[in-house]
């Protein structure tokens, strides 16, 4: 790992609270009463119904959508036995997938114990608080024995991901790889390198899919694994020795039609895949060297179709794209085990999943990609959001199929239309935006671009294919803390920098400069003088004449500084007669947006119409349909004062001009933000649910109410400076900005390229 992704992992790690995840309560513990249902002397109504009825916790506790990832650390990713403690990280971030993908709260449980029968023990014992057990990292041999006995044990769902999760995965891409190639997988040949858990979990479902046991021959460290070898044996590997003078994978790999790797990396070689037969499939899933690079395959045998563990090589075999929904599913249903029909279930719901055509959202997610049923395109991307309405539902009817489910689901389309409240929930409020610009091909201007946040961020922006950076800074200055700051960016490959000093330049941007602003009182020279000095001038005249497709500013000096060069050389958009600023918070159950927080000191009614259109056509890029909220001292004309009236006055215009848009107003915060104060105020409001949207009645009021909320509700999460209304993507960040956010906003800036809005 290079040193700028280290940095970057501890920052993400320690900021803006140590850890990943929290744990906050669901319900109301504002007053006396509220306590008295939660703790005493309520909540003992709750626990007598348990006493006398168990299943009567999944109705009265959080039991049912709750979790256990539990580890000794005895194999923590690549890094081998580290302990329990070093292997937090690990299972905090198992802890954040589980409930981003499907909304399941975790407790991560490390266990400072090595020895099977008492690591049992302990976690047999914690079945009263948990739905279901998620075992991770565990070292073979003992992980099968340990979830053998614990789902014995157990009348809860236990599932070791290192060994399902892959074998699942890489089962439906075997399955949809056979059937490309028109394969009967009752007649191939399948050599597997390794031996581990994942590889013999693989090779068991494989076989309940239909391969022959005896089509499948297994090495490992020791070599082949043959009928008689003792040196590096068990049981669970003793069940795929094979009868064979052979004892090297170089000896075995003859007309194979399959090459399972999960041991490590370069063991197979161009020479041995030569050997294969036709059309050979290559899951080469060693980490993060796999068995043999995807292109040293292809280079000898263009007809093979390759999948690794990696996510920048096609049919990456990712776990994420099963464990969330199988838990989901299994715990909606009640189910007491994951049983192998459900996990089958998954397969087939996966492969069929993957030759279907994919919907709009994924397609821009991975743009220049060719998401269609073939040789690169095997089993589903990790953002399909259809993953959690398939796998789930499949994975509950083949537990009430198989008879596991406690809770059998009757009406199965409408649990479908249920599950889909998860997708782009917890913390992934960014993802539709990243969705449109990841992978567009467009430019992005970087005004402060020596600043080593924006150098950092604009790594980032590479890696994460968000857009092709324009640094605007001294080359030499920028080439030298590139490389003080260990980061991989390589100037005029996978970005550029614009020397402000180059003449040609600059010189070309002043006469553009100048002819806008001569009648401003801007000289021929001091429009010279403010393009080479004045960096945001620059972004935003090469902007204008097309020299990127949007930019970005503002870690540097003040906003105001900033808005006025937008404003005179970009300027607003034709059906726009406005700009303004707007702020999005990232708060714990939903994303707030306020504005104005920087353009208008004191807007007129027409204005404040004018940014809540703004602010509302914004909103919806990031998936969330606008409720927008005229806020006012007073509420539905309890005051005459001029600034309620011009409040209302705001509301009647927007009415006019957008008749379909949620807006109500005049009307106080709390109103604004609680269902209940609304329709105890005004029953007949057209607002379902909170506002989401903000418009404050002048400056003041939305820049104070913007940073109070920012730091004691929003733990300093937020997006902005969004700019509304400019005739270009350009937008304003501050300097307190973090990369993090710098990088939030590259995604906004590019998707607003990529919509031809501006």
């Amino acid at each position: 790992m290079n040193q700028d992704l280290r940095e970057a992992a501890l920052e993400y790690h320690r900021l803006p609270r140590p850890g990943k995840i929290s744990v906050v309560p669901t319900t109301a513990m504002a007053t006396q009463r509220d306590l008295s249902l939660a703790y005493s002397p309520g909540v003992a109504e709750p626990c007598l119904v348990i006493a006398k009825d168990p299943l009567q916790a999944d109705e009265l506790t959080a039991r049912s959508n709750l979790v256990a990832v539990v580890t000794n650390g005895t194999a923590v990713l690549g890094l081998g036995n580290i302990g329990a403690l070093a292997g937090k990280p690990v299972m905090e971030g198992k802890a954040c997938l589980f409930k981003k993908f499907a909304g399941i709260d975790v407790f991560d449980i490390e266990l400072a114990e090595e020895d099977p029968d008492a690591l049992i023990e302990t976690i047999a014992r914690m079945e009263p608080t948990f739905g279901g057990i998620n075992l991770e990292d565990i070292k073979a041999p003992e992980c099968f024995y340990i979830e053998q006995k614990l789902r014995t044990r157990m009348k809860i769902p236990v599932f070791h991901d290192d060994q399902h999760g892959t074998a699942i995965i890489a089962a439906a891409a075997i399955l949809n790889g056979l059937k490309l190639v028109k394969k009967d997988i009752a007649d191939v040949k399948l050599v597997c390198s390794g031996a581990g858990a994942a590889a013999l979990a693989c090779l068991d479902l494989i076989v309940s899919l239909g391969l022959p046991h005896d089509r499948i021959i297994v090495t490992d460290a020791k070599g082949v694994v043959y009928a008689g070898r003792t040196e590096g044996m068990d049981d669970n590997k003793a069940r795929y020795a094979v009868k064979t003078d052979a004892r090297k994978l170089d000896d075995i790999i003859q007309d194979a039609d399959i090459f399972l790797g999960l041991s490590a990396g370069n063991v197979l070689t161009q020479d041995m895949v030569r050997k294969m037969a036709r059309d050979p499939l290559i899951f080469a899933m060693a980490n993060p060297i796999p068995e043999i690079m995807p292109e040293d395959a292809l280079a000898v045998r263009p007809d093979a179709i390759i999948g690794t563990g990696r996510s920048d090589y096609p049919n990456q075999i990712n776990n994420v794209l099963c464990f969330p929904f199988i838990f989901r599913g299994a715990l909606d249903c009640g189910a007491t085990t994951i049983n192998e029909e459900m996990k089958l279930a998954t397969v087939r719901a996966l492969a069929d999943l993957a030759m279907t055509e994919v919907p709009e959202v994924v397609a821009t997610a991975y743009k220049g990609e060719k998401l269609r049923f073939g040789r690169d395109y095997l089993i589903p991307k990790p953002l399909d959001p259809r993953l959690i309405e398939v796998v789930a539902p499949a994975v509950a009817k083949a537990a009430a199929d198989s008879g596991v489910a406690k809770r059998p689901i009757a009406d199965m389309e409408a649990y479908r239309q249920q599950l889909s409240r998860f997708v782009y929930q917890s913390g992934n409020a960014m993802q539709p935006v990243f969705s449109v610009a990841k992978g567009s091909g467009k430019s992005l201007l970087l005004a402060e671009g020596e600043d080593e946040r924006v150098l950092r961020a604009a790594q980032v922006v590479v890696d994460e294919r968000i857009a092709r950076p324009l640094l605007v800074g001294r080359p030499s200055t920028i080439e030298e803390r590139i490389k003080s700051f260990d980061l991989r960016l390589r100037p005029g490959m996978d970005c550029d920098i614009i020397d402000p000093h180059d003449a040609e330049i600059y010189s070309k941007c002043a006469e553009v400069y100048h002819s806008r602003r001569k009648r401003d009182g801007v000289s021929a020279g001091l429009a010279l003088s403010e393009t080479r000095s004045n960096a945001t001038v620059l972004a935003s005249l090469l902007l204008a004449r097309g020299g990127g497709d949007a930019m970005l500013c503002g870690v540097i000096g003040r906003t105001s500084d900033h808005l006025a060069a937008i404003r005179n050389v970009i300027g607003t958009r034709d059906d726009a007669r406005t700009l303004a600023v707007m702020q999005m918070l990232i708060l714990p159950q939903h994303q707030l947006f306020i504005c104005d927080t920087h353009c208008h000191l004191n807007p007129t009614a027409e204005q404040v119409a004018d940014i809540a259109l703004l602010a509302a056509a914004e909103v919806r890029r990031f998936g969330i349909t606008p409720r927008v909220a005229l806020l006012s001292h007073s509420s539905f004309g309890s005051s005459a004062a001029p600034e309620a009236n011009k409040m209302r006055e705001a509301r009647a215009i927007i009415r006019e001009r957008s008749p379909d848009l949620a807006v109500e107003g005049e009307m106080r915060g709390d109103a604004a933000l609680s269902a209940s104060v609304l329709h105890h105020e005004f029953p007949d409001s057209g607002f379902e649910g909170p506002a989401n949207v903000l418009v404050m009645p002048n400056l003041d009021a939305a820049n104070i109410s913007y940073n109070l909320l920012r730091m004691a509700a929003g733990q300093g999460l937020t997006v902005g400076g969004i700019l509304l209304g400019a005739a270009k993507p350009a937008h304003i960040l501050t300097p307190s900005s973090t990369v993090r956010r710098i990088v939030n906003m590259a995604a906004v800036a590019v998707a607003d390229a990529v919509s031809d809005r501006a």
